[in-house]
């Protein structure tokens, strides 16, 4: 019989105890994937648990169980949570970084908070029912943060903007909003920020403020859809210039103004209606339903676009009441007008540039229907190198007649050859009256996941009794 040398033993009792001890690390990994299934799934309940948790935040303190600052649950709260928030907070709320975030009152109720609320780099963020007021600065301010919704939400009374959206980001306000009597502008936009007014259960009013109802720059772009009223927005007393119009864009910026859940008021701001310059563009128009935007009693004008910026006006726009022109336009801009709009009563007695449309300075007109009616002075001013081209247009009452022309300026229209009294233009050739490419007006847009998003929180944040 073989029996091995020392070496051979140790070699052997070697292998023995390595078998043994991967039998044992087996057995374990069998019992460990016996019960992977159930951890995982435990796991996935623990994050979903964590992720749909409700944070109540009571800021008057009554509730000791309660949060007593939105800040203290925010410090906790991960993606998909709801704070919700009793009280009036005396604080400055910061969101960085944040994720499917839902802050805000019980649902058909209201809280408040005296100081900042700002969201930074952060995604899906739902605000519902807060009232903010800031001495000190902003009520509302976003920076690079996208799907980001003011739901019933007021920024009034703060010592700069109610609501300053920046850094590309895009905001939409929903629901009963305002704006109203802060230091600065009610909106203030720049670096390509959107801020649409989605009002399809409520209205928006931008108004009282000290400066422009809504500024927009670079790149911006602002939208409402109806129910929106900006007016009575002046700059601080002894302030002049005034530059508080109710919407100025500068440095290619754009707006649509549409009225698909009602009208839309410009009124009494102190500096004019609408300013636009640097390549902006405005566009107002009707998307079928029985409202009209009415631009009124602006002070010195209607609407100004300058520095080659575009104005469209599509069905049931109405501009009237101002002192100076209702539309006036300079520096190589141009006026579009399609459709049944009225500019009217504007102007003053015995101002040589006071006319229903002022176009000057290498701009240009294009009327395609519409009515200039009842205007101190002539319907339409053409001076300096500017041009007018209008078909299917009505002009009536106005005390200078139809339209008058500086020695540069011409006019191309449907009018008869021998023009008669009223007209004062020169008609270079017949190759004018360009037909319209207007391809119809803009649709309702589908609101299917808003609604969806508001019942969702009526569902998670209504009282239980």
């Amino acid at each position: 019989m073989f029996t091995p040398g020392i070496n051979g033993i140790h070699e052997e009792r070697s292998h023995v105890r390595a078998y043994q001890s991967a039998l044992i690390v087996w057995i374990r990994l069998i019992g460990i994937l016996r019960w992977l299934p159930v951890m995982i799934v435990a796991t996935c309940f623990s994050v979903a648990a964590r992720g749909q948790q409700n944070y109540l935040v009571d800021c008057s303190g009554a509730n000791p169980n309660d949060f007593p600052t939105i800040s203290s649950a925010l410090a906790v709260a991960g993606p998909g949570s709801i704070v919700l928030v009793t009280g009036t907070c005396t604080e400055n709320v910061t969101i960085w970084s944040g994720f499917n975030l839902n802050i805000g009152a019980w649902y058909g109720q209201t809280a408040n908070i005296v100081g900042n609320v700002s969201i930074n780099n952060s995604d899906s963020v739902f605000l519902y029912g807060l009232n903010v007021t800031n001495p000190a600065g902003d009520s509302f301010d976003v920076n690079n943060s996208h799907a980001v919704i003011l739901d019933t939400c007021t920024g009034n009374g703060s010592l700069s903007y109610g609501l300053s959206a920046n850094g590309g980001s895009d905001v939409t306000v929903e629901g009963t909003a305002s704006f109203d009597g802060n230091g600065s502008e009610g909106i203030n936009m720049g670096s390509n920020a959107i801020v649409s007014i989605n009002d399809w259960a409520g209205s928006t009013d931008i108004s009282n403020n000290r400066g422009p109802g809504v500024w927009l720059t670079s790149g911006s772009v602002f939208s409402t859809l109806g129910s929106t009223t900006i007016e009575n927005n002046a700059n601080a007393p002894g302030l002049t210039p005034s530059t508080a119009f109710g919407v100025s864009l500068f440095g290619a910026s754009k707006a649509q103004i549409g009225t698909c859940y009602g009208p839309n008021v410009i009124q009494g701001n102190q500096a004019g209606g609408i300013n636009l310059q640097e390549n902006s563009e405005i566009s107002l128009w009707n998307c079928g339903q029985p409202y009209q935007s009415l631009i009124h009693a602006n002070g010195p004008v209607g609407i100004s676009a300058g520095l080659g910026s575009q104005v469209t006006l599509y069905d049931d726009v109405q501009i009237s009441g101002h002192t100076g022109p209702g539309v006036e336009l300079w520096g190589k801009s141009q006026l579009y007008i399609f459709g049944a709009n009225l500019i009217s009563q504007n102007g003053t007695a015995d101002d040589l540039r006071s006319a229903g449309v002022v176009v000057d300075g290498n701009s240009e007109t294009y009327l395609r229907g519409g009515t200039i009616s009842a205007n101190e002075g002539p319907g339409m001013l053409v001076l300096v190198n500017s041009s007018a081209d209008f078909t299917g247009a009505t002009f009536t009452g106005n005390s200078g007649g139809t339209i008058t022309c500086d020695s540069s300026a011409y006019m191309v229209s449907d009018l008869p050859g021998n023009h008669g009294a009223g007209i004062n233009c020169r008609t270079p050739h017949n190759l004018g009256n360009r037909r319209s490419t207007w391809i119809g007006r803009p649709a309702i847009p589908d609101l299917s996941a808003q609604k969806k998003k508001d019942a969702w929180y009526r569902s998670v944040a209504t009282p239980k009794n």
